[in-house]
């Protein structure tokens, strides 16, 4: 068995398959929607990414090991609450949800762990 790690950017979602473009030659890779849903949460179109090729054949995904995202839609942070440990849903512009601190706001630039969907700092 031969594995090798490309380096792709992520084109767009065509329903059933994903599209991504091998950065070398610029050949158009399609992946099973299925196989990356978990990832398209975190990724952006034109995002960076490792695939995993296995036998010459598109394996799956492999996210960074943070991405920057925006916040699209979360509760109004509450001015002065320092309460570490208490957090709140914030949607990302990819859609993804994660637990972020209360002094997070909408249209925060924030850093993401994709892998463990947890917010690491603001951006």
């Amino acid at each position: 068995m031969h594995t090798e790690v490309k380096n792709v950017q992520y084109l767009y979602d065509a329903g059933e398959d994903v599209v991504f473009m091998d950065e070398e030659n610029y050949e158009q890779l399609h992946l099973p929607h299925g196989s990356v849903a978990d990832a398209l949460e975190f990724l952006q179109p034109s995002g960076s990414v490792q695939l995993l090729m296995v036998d010459g054949k598109p394996a799956g995904v492999q996210l960074p090991a943070s991405v920057e995202l925006t916040v699209a839609e979360t509760e109004p942070g509450v001015r002065g609450d320092t309460v570490s440990n208490v957090t709140k849903a914030a949607t990302l512009d990819t859609g993804a949800v994660v637990q972020v601190p209360l002094f997070v706001n909408t249209g925060d630039r924030i850093k993401v762990d994709p892998r463990e969907k947890r917010y690491i700092s603001r951006a």
